[in-house]
C-alpha cells in the first residue's frame, strides 16, 4: 500500500521558518518524482514544488522561489520541504503527492499557518 505521511506544520509568524517531512512507503522511493501541493482555505490546490527522482531536479512555483527549498533523503524515504520568509498568503494545506503509473496518491496534509 502506498502512503505519505506528511508532518511538520504548525503556526508561524510572517517572516518565520518550518520545515515540512513527506515520509513515504510502499513503493520504491528511488524511482519516483516527488511533489508538494497546497489549498488555501476557499482556494483551489496549487503545485508548490517538486523534486525528481533521477538527478534531482527541482522545480518551484514562481509564489515562493527564493524562498522554499525542496530536498530528499533516499536513505529515509523522505522528502522535505524548508519554508523560510513564510508570509500570511503561504497558510495552506500542504500536501505531498507522488505519481505511479496512472495512479495519483496524496498524504494527509499538514496545516500550515503564517500570522501577520
Amino acid at each position: 500500500e502506498v502512503l505519505l505521511q506528511a508532518s511538520g506544520g504548525g503556526l508561524v509568524q510572517a517572516g518565520g521558518s518550518l520545515r515540512l517531512s513527506c515520509e513515504a512507503s510502499g513503493f520504491t522511493f528511488d524511482d519516483y518524482s516527488i511533489g508538494w501541493f497546497r489549498q488555501a482555505p476557499g482556494k483551489e490546490r496549487e503545485g508548490v514544488s517538486c523534486i525528481s527522482s533521477n538527478d534531482g531536479s527541482t522545480y518551484y512555483a514562481d509564489s515562493v522561489k527564493g524562498r522554499f527549498t525542496i530536498s530528499r533523503d533516499n536513505a529515509k524515504n523522505t522528502v522535505y520541504l524548508q519554508m523560510n520568509s513564510l508570509k500570511p498568503e503561504d497558510t495552506a494545506v500542504y500536501t505531498c503527492n507522488v505519481v505511479i503509473g496512472l495512479n495519483y496518491y496524496w498524504g494527509q496534509g499538514t496545516l500550515v499557518t503564517v500570522s501577520s
